[in-house]
């Protein structure tokens, strides 16, 4: 008789990944958002303007995809495109009053959402998984040389 095998963790992460991100997108386009924009949105609140570039590497996509990410935010209201005061021939990447006035709901939205999908476990529990998930983020960093 054969051990039957275990799951393997990288696929259920990408279950758990995509059943999530399927059920709270839904709910973020009521706030006119979509969760492939949340890197931008949030590396934007923290450092306010930043460049095509850098959005890019912090979203860890192509920079064609990322243009066609910012234009269809743009054509939205919710990023624009301003003057960098180091080097004007370059613009960067700011939100918009709009995209930071709805911004907290949707915050408040994924918060709620993210102790569902945690209900159940404990806060041990809860840090011990995301002190595995930074390990095994660095160690996919580490094979991609990146």
């Amino acid at each position: 008789m054969t051990e039957p095998h275990a799951p393997n963790p990288l696929k259920l992460i990408g279950q758990a990944n995509r059943g999530f991100a399927r059920i709270v997108d839904g709910r973020l386009r009521e706030f006119g958002f979509a969760v492939g924009q949340l890197p931008v949105l949030v590396s934007l609140k923290i450092r306010k303007a930043l460049s095509q570039a850098e959005l890019a590497r912090i979203a860890q996509v192509e920079q064609a995809s990322m243009a066609q990410l910012l234009s269809r935010m743009e054509r939205d209201g919710l990023v624009e495109r301003v003057d960098d005061p180091a080097d004007k021939r370059s613009r960067l990447i700011s939100l918009t009053p709009l995209a930071t006035k709805r911004m907290p709901k949707a915050k408040a939205l994924m918060d709620a959402h993210t102790q569902e999908a945690l209900a159940g476990f404990s806060q041990a529990e809860i840090e011990q998984l995301a002190a595995m998930l930074l390990r095994l983020n660095e160690n996919i960093e580490r094979m991609g040389g990146a």
